[in-house]
């Protein structure tokens, strides 16, 4: 990045400086837990010789502090989608049940909030709409925080709740729907940027009214974008000069409109996976009564503890999923 003419091409360089950050993501940590692993190593050896309570109560906490770091890198070894790398839209939903969904909806709200606490991201939110009479109907999180996408890309499904409705007079058991949709968190503005190399210009006499100066001078300008097949031509002024910057504009222009449209199609497309947040398309059903247990339908992984999960403990489904992928280690993020 320190090399001549690196910054000429902003486009270009703004890549390379996101695969940069994308490598240091994964070097740096690595090296920070390999010395604090062969420092610990130096320690137990030193403890062998001369034992010391302190010092062996020093390396035992520093020993599971580092095995939960190493799991969590472990963990998002498993990330290697292109958008992974990205902050995270959360779009929760109550479906089916009511006041009873819509509280279940804000319970998952919470959940992932815990989640999101303990993973140390920044959670934002951009949208709530208040239940009528208890939870929320939906909402729109903004999870900030590296590989926020990959992980939450996890959680997008329908999640079923069995309980006793405390909104139930006779404490029937009730069973309740809220769905999670996540977006990756993209730059709203697209910056186009058209490289001189990218673009042939060919002039010609322009055609139709304008007297001898049409007839005599090649003012008309047409534009050819190499990479798209995009051509756009303009003959209404005398000058080239402003032909080329008429042509350039129409240029940009539909260069956007074909960006634009392709992060349509890609929203689209993850639209397309939504379910119906109901009976039979859950992913995941939380049971509360008559005994407590989590199950993640995609994995079978079963967790007795609702409540730890519910706290924000939901990496371990996370995980499962993610290795139902076949996603191979060592993923970089912005490629």
């Amino acid at each position: 990045m320190s090399a001549a003419g690196f910054w000429t091409d902003q486009e270009k360089a703004q890549v390379v400086v996101q695969q940069v950050k994308a490598v240091k993501g994964w070097i740096e940590p690595y090296d920070a837990m390999t010395a604090r692993v062969r420092s610990a190593a130096e320690l137990e050896e030193m403890l062998a010789a001369e034992p010391d309570d302190e010092l062996s109560a020093e390396v035992e906490r520093e020993t599971e502090t580092l095995r939960g770091e190493i799991e969590a890198f472990r963990l998002r070894s498993l990330l290697s989608g292109p958008d992974d790398f990205r902050d995270a839209q959360l779009e929760i939903s109550a479906g089916a049940g009511g006041t009873e969904a819509q509280d279940w909806a804000q319970m998952l709200m919470r959940m992932y909030t815990r989640w999101a606490e303990r993973k140390g991201f920044v959670v934002e939110i951009l949208d709530l709409s208040d239940g009528e009479e208890a939870g929320i109907k939906g909402a729109v999180l903004e999870i900030k925080g590296l590989y926020a996408y990959g992980f939450l890309r996890a959680e997008a499904g329908v999640h079923r709740l069995v309980r006793i409705s405390p909104f139930d007079s006779q404490a029937r058991r009730h069973t309740s729907f809220a769905s999670a949709f996540v977006y990756p968190v993209v730059d709203n503005e697209i910056n186009i940027e058209v490289r001189d190399e990218d673009v042939r210009m060919d002039v010609f006499r322009a055609s139709g009214a304008g007297g001898q100066h049409v007839n005599k001078t090649s003012s008309a300008v047409r534009l050819t974008h190499i990479p798209t097949g995009i051509v756009t031509s303009s003959q209404a002024e005398r000058s080239q000069h402003k032909n080329k910057a008429t042509a350039m504009k129409q240029l940009k222009n539909r260069l956007y409109q074909l960006e634009a449209d392709k992060q349509a199609a890609k929203k689209a497309e993850l639209d397309a996976t939504k379910s119906d947040v109901s009976f039979g398309s859950q992913i995941r059903s939380y049971v509360f009564q008559p005994y407590t247990m989590v199950n993640d339908h995609r994995t079978e992984l079963k967790i007795p503890d609702v409540q730890k999960v519910m706290d924000g403990d939901i990496d371990p489904f996370i995980e499962a999923y993610l290795a139902t992928l076949g996603t191979p280690p060592g993923g970089s993020a912005a490629a």
